[in-house]
């Protein structure tokens, strides 16, 4: 959720310094939708240990990557998700930094 609220939060600016459009952003909150559905299946009390699968092109991993880098320390409440997203996003990638 700090991730989908993070991207929301993006100035035009901001978007296109990630190389971002706003239908680049829709189609990043729609994969984000999909996880949180499937979530909703999930007991609420084992949901901070599951892993849940988001499904995205390479061409968006990469975005997110340096979105998770840049912009997400300055939003996020949360260090850990900042941790976890970034070590998900480097295993998807292969482990590219």
């Amino acid at each position: 959720m700090d991730v989908a609220l993070a991207l929301l939060a993006l100035s035009p600016g901001e978007l296109a310094a990630l190389g971002w459009s706003f239908a680049a952003r829709k189609r990043l909150l729609e994969h984000f939708l999909i996880a949180g559905k499937e979530a909703d299946a999930i007991d609420p009390t084992a949901l901070d240990r599951t892993i849940l699968t988001l499904r995205l092109p390479a061409r968006d991993v990469r975005r997110l990557q340096d979105f998770a880098r840049r912009e997400l320390p300055k939003m996020a409440s949360r260090a850990a998700v900042i941790d976890r997203l970034e070590a998900a996003l480097d295993t998807a990638i292969g482990g590219e930094r």
